[in-house]
């Protein structure tokens, strides 16, 4: 009952639903306590509805964002609990005492003074919302951004000022007890104070040099500081904070280039979610900014994802356009037609050629470049299961999609049942389950699936973990943990001292610490290692969230279980046994001719009863019918083993170079020659230049 009024409520604990329920019944309970009248049942009430209220708020709770939709907001629920007061007052007999006047005297200058106190936080935080806000470009040196003001003045500003009304309250509750107006009119006279310190606490940073530089000067130090940068190759990325892995999974990629990187954004979610990257970054969310921007030296533009506002950078005819994706599957998404757009389209191996070829959606075959999968270098080949450990399998179901094809996932019906015959296989294996971080976000029939399979598995942990024949090395265990402890607060140590005040002051000190860069990485690798000792190598495990991440559940599992996506063409990289759900059941055969990535996995029903194939195949390697198959399939889908991924990358880089090179000298050569009719037709202006010009036509784009 409760976790079915949970999931309605959309909070996310059964404490949320506790102070959601108390803040909707204290509000009536103020009312009968002021209508009663009872000076002690309205404190009580007071109280619930103030710390209810502020739990919620800490918690960023939906339902409080739902009550601002129906106009009863934090200041609506703050003016009705002051109302209630003076109600409370009335019903004393308290209207002719000064107390009663001095209250609503109180209440009204208090809301006096929520007009400044609002304007001067939006226009503090709009004054200090870059145009363009960057990590790793030098910006200090070229315009002065002034520091951010404290925390406590901007952090929640709106629910700190009205809180600052508890004086208030508090002495003219206690005024109202005790039949005396001096507590009452100590409490009016500490609210009006910090009110008004408050307000004033705000003005210095609304004039004088704690105004940040205006969004023109903030332009020029870009365009100042990417004509001495002259980066070459640009990595180009929008979409919402949830996508923001399609990006970070290229940015190991980026930072080997042998050409000088840049990444751009569209969207502050996404830089505020961008993994540590010492290769320079630039948020620029208006597209106007963006025309404004001098990328005259950028000769590739590298894009992840297909999605509109790519034409804002499409349109820049000077540099070549590729689409690299952010996976290999044989998913609809990676035969879009809208990646004819491109000058290239780059995939891992053969498969992704051939599937633009057979999608017929008119993208040339002559356009295709094949570069492997850079990425895939942290996966490790299979040299067989330990002699030493339980085999490990690794369930990787990805999510429901934008629509409701039983194919998009096996979470809906075949998930419960792969899980329950794997953890009841004998001999044992040990079953890690790591869900798409989108599970559940579109279909409640897909999270309460995945909530159901997260019980099954931690049901057979606790089974397996009270079974004797189990046994544990505790030390190990607790030696693992503590080092863990130990790397996470170092972690936390050096994400803290990163950690900037607001989006002027963190593109301001946005510079990369090199030596802090490599320690975060060299700590991660530690603490991964240290993961995996921290538990039982026999113990069923749930893993969501960023770590570990899916290629070290791929290093430390013998096999896997997953649908159609980039993680089954990621996964065969390491060579090891997998099995493929055929939810939509169309057969094996059929299956198989319409999925490359699935032509050497087991194909499992939604029954999940061939199973026994994928563990026969990890149990016993030399004797596997699909192993060749595999090794076939990888060649294909990822392309060779050498050059490797990199080199073929970088390669790629540098031909598509020298095309854009190629096209810039040609239509320098016709300006040259051809006087000022072929000028106006076939120059590229400067984009500085033409923005104001060009903006209609964006916005029609």
């Amino acid at each position: 009952m409760i976790t079915k009024a949970i999931r309605v409520a959309r909070v996310g604990s059964a404490a949320e639903l506790a102070a959601a329920v108390l803040v909707m019944l204290g509000f009536p309970c103020l009312m009968l306590a002021a209508l009663v009248p009872s000076v002690p049942a309205f404190a009580a009430a007071a109280a619930v509805t103030y710390l209810a209220d502020h739990y919620l708020h800490r918690k960023g709770s939906y339902l409080i964002n739902r009550l601002s939709k129906v106009r009863a907001g934090l200041s609506i629920r703050f003016l009705i609990r002051q109302l209630l007061l003076i109600l409370l007052l009335a019903r004393l007999s308290l209207a002719d005492n000064l107390i009663y006047y001095g209250a609503i005297a109180c209440f009204i200058a208090f809301y006096g003074l929520q007009a400044p106190h609002g304007a001067l936080t939006t226009l503090i935080r709009n004054r200090r919302r870059m145009p363009v806000a960057t990590r790793n470009v030098d910006l200090a040196s070229r315009i002065r951004i002034p520091d951010a003001p404290p925390r406590a003045l901007l952090h929640r500003a709106a629910e700190k000022m009205l809180h600052l009304d508890l004086a208030a309250v508090a002495g003219i509750l206690v005024a109202a007890a005790v039949e005396s107006s001096l507590p009452g009119f100590i409490g009016i006279g500490i609210t009006i104070i910090l009110g008004t310190g408050y307000v004033l606490a705000l003005l210095p940073y609304v004039r004088g040099r704690k105004i940040p530089p205006n969004a023109e000067k903030v332009l020029d130090a870009v365009d100042d500081w990417l004509r001495a940068y002259r980066p070459e190759t640009v990595l180009y990325f929008s979409g919402s904070k949830d996508s923001a892995y399609q990006v970070n999974m290229w940015l190991e990629t980026m930072e080997q280039l042998d050409t000088r990187p840049l990444i751009i954004l569209r969207e502050r979610a996404i830089l505020q979610n961008l993994a540590p990257t010492t290769v320079p970054v630039i948020c620029v969310p208006g597209g106007v900014h963006l025309m404004n921007m001098d990328l005259s030296t950028v000769r590739v533009a590298l894009y992840a994802a297909n999605v509109g506002k790519n034409i804002h950078l499409l349109r820049v005819p000077t540099m070549k356009h590729v689409f690299i994706g952010h996976g290999d599957s044989d998913k609809l998404a990676s035969v879009n037609p809208y990646s004819k757009v491109y000058d290239e389209v780059w995939t891992a191996g053969r498969a992704g050629r051939d599937r633009y070829a057979i999608a017929d959606v008119g993208v040339r075959d002559e356009d295709i470049v094949e570069v492997g999968r850079p990425q895939l270098a942290p996966i490790q080949t299979w040299q067989g299961v330990p002699g030493d450990r339980m085999p490990t399998i690794l369930y990787a179901p990805t999510w429901e999609g934008w629509d409701d094809n039983p194919g998009n996932t096996s979470i809906l019906l075949a998930g419960e049942n792969i899980v329950k015959k794997l953890v009841a296989a004998d001999p044992a294996v040990r079953v890690l389950y790591k869900p798409h971080p989108f599970t559940g976000t579109r279909s409640p029939q897909a999270k309460a699936a995945h909530q159901r399979i997260t019980a099954l598995i931690e049901k057979a942990a606790a089974a397996r973990a009270a079974d004797p024949r189990f046994t544990a090395d505790a030390a190990a265990q607790a030696q693992a943990k503590a080092e863990l402890a130990r790397i996470e607060a170092r972690l936390a140590e050096l994400a803290g001292g990163s950690d900037k005040g607001d989006e002027a002051e963190a593109s301001r000190d946005g510079l990369v610490d090199v030596a802090r860069h490599e320690e975060i990485a060299r700590l991660r690798a530690e603490w991964n290692a240290a993961y995996w000792r921290s538990f039982p190598d026999w113990e069923h495990r749930v893993i969501t969230g960023a770590e570990p991440r899916l290629y070290d559940c791929f290093n430390v599992s013998d096999a896997m279980v997953s649908d159609i996506s980039s993680v089954v063409s990621d996964f065969i990289a390491s060579g090891k046994p997998y099995a493929v759900t055929d939810s939509a059941e169309l057969g094996a055969e059929e299956f198989k001719r319409q999925n490359t990535a699935v032509r050497a996995a087991v194909i499992l029903s939604n029954s999940a009863a061939e199973l026994g194939g994928l563990l026969d195949a990890v149990r016993s390697p030399d004797t596997d019918p699909l192993a060749e198959d595999r090794r076939e399939l990888k060649r294909y889908l990822l392309g060779p083993d050498e050059p490797t991924s990199i080199e073929q990358f970088n390669s790629a880089v540098k031909q598509l170079a020298l095309k854009a090179e190629a096209r810039n000298l040609g239509q320098t050569t016709r300006v040259s020659v051809g006087g000022p009719d072929v000028e106006l037709a076939d120059a590229v202006p400067g984009q500085r230049a033409t923005a104001a010009g060009d903006e209609g036509g964006i916005n029609a784009g």
